[in-house]
């Protein structure tokens, strides 16, 4: 019911405040801003979501409880797509979001109806490291170089 009223409010705000907008700083001063507001948005995603994917490896990486750095990373990408998408409204949420204090807050009281049952790093398959040979495990038998049979290969003629 919640989404159904934000579905049908947040594009009737966002009007009424882009025709206030628009009536009292003019229309290219207002296409400027969402424009504005949209690039900052996209650097918010790439830049911000770099640094929250770093902080949220280091926490996997090390001892400790992933899910706040995972908790801002994922509200700072929110931040973003809502600098992103055009409008005031949204734009004021998406820079609210962007604060830390207002971020804690809401991971606070997300996190009191948030059950865990349990978290294990343990239980992650191993990583594939391309730059690190896969051992093979076997049997080998040292042959000295005057010792070599020399039969022809097939794939060389000699």
């Amino acid at each position: 019911m919640w989404l159904l009223v934000a579905l049908i409010a947040i594009p009737l705000i966002e009007i009424g405040l882009f025709i206030e907008a628009g009536g009292l700083i003019g229309l290219w001063p207002t296409l400027a801003l969402v424009l504005l507001a949209a690039m900052a948005g996209l650097w918010v995603i790439r830049m911000q979501g770099i640094r929250a994917t770093a902080r949220l490896r280091a926490a996997l990486n090390g001892p400790g409880n992933p899910a706040e750095p995972l908790g801002h990373g994922a509200l700072i990408v929110l931040a973003g797509v809502l600098l992103l998408v055009p409008g005031f409204f949204t734009d004021a949420l998406g820079l609210l979001l962007l604060v830390p204090p207002v971020r804690r807050t809401i991971l606070r009281r997300l996190g009191a109806q948030v059950r865990v049952a349990g978290f294990a790093a343990d239980r992650m398959p191993p990583r594939h490291e391309p730059w690190r040979p896969e051992v093979i495990d076997g049997e080998f038998q040292e042959v000295e170089p005057g010792e070599l049979p020399r039969r022809p290969s097939g794939w060389t003629r000699h």
